[in-house]
């Protein structure tokens, strides 16, 4: 970039930062790494030809989030930490409407890693209790199990999301879960969620374990 590209760019990227900190502290739920993603999304900001951006802010959001993603999912941060997306804050029915629009990108992806790497069991009970605060015997209600076995898989989803294992993800299986926790947190209505998850501990679904 010339010296004065490179000044349009930092301030493009200024106008933004404060976002982009948010996007990386909701997944990394690390201050110190949240900071360091959004340290490397403006590294990749600088790369970037500002005449192939038609929407920069849509840009630097998706950028972030998948920087952020890359990080939980390193080998070193595997060993240090728990390494789980932090789907509670995304389910957020009081943001701003334009707000939900630039978090559209990071619920997606997040979710995806959700579907790559948790059983049909584990997902319905760690989003309901990452994302929507469902007490343990709530959620042991809905997947007909105990208590302790819900805590149980909710704490074994976590684990998964630092494991290697990938199954394929369905393609409508993920449109219809993104649907559902977006209308889950717009409208503070669960049913259908509940529906869609705990439909997905029964075989045969479309949350049915796929080999990778």
């Amino acid at each position: 970039m010339s010296p004065h590209d490179l000044d349009a760019a930092l301030q493009t990227f200024l106008c933004h930062r404060t976002h982009l900190f948010r996007v990386a502290y909701r997944i990394v739920r690390d201050v110190a790494g949240a900071e360091d993603v959004v340290q490397d999304a403006w590294l990749r900001w600088q790369r970037t030809d500002p005449a192939k951006v038609t929407n920069p802010a849509a840009f630097l959001s998706t950028t972030t989030t998948r920087l952020a993603i890359n990080v939980i999912q390193s080998a070193h941060d595997r060993h240090e930490r728990s390494g789980s997306p932090a789907v509670l804050g995304l389910a957020d029915p009081a943001q701003d409407p334009s707000g939900h629009v630039e978090r559209a990108s990071e619920v997606e992806q997040v979710l995806h890693l959700l579907l790559e790497r948790l059983t049909a069991a584990e997902l319905a009970a760690y989003v309901l209790r990452k994302g929507f605060d469902y007490p343990y015997a709530t959620i042991a209600r809905l997947l007909e199990t105990t208590a302790a076995n819900a805590r149980q898989l909710s704490r074994r989803g976590q684990e998964h999301l630092s494991s290697d294992r990938a199954r394929r993800v369905d393609a409508d299986a993920h449109g219809h879960l993104l649907q559902a926790f977006f209308a889950a947190s717009r409208t503070g209505d669960l049913g259908s969620l509940e529906r869609l998850l705990t439909e997905g501990t029964r075989v045969p679904s479309r949350f049915a374990d796929v080999a990778a």
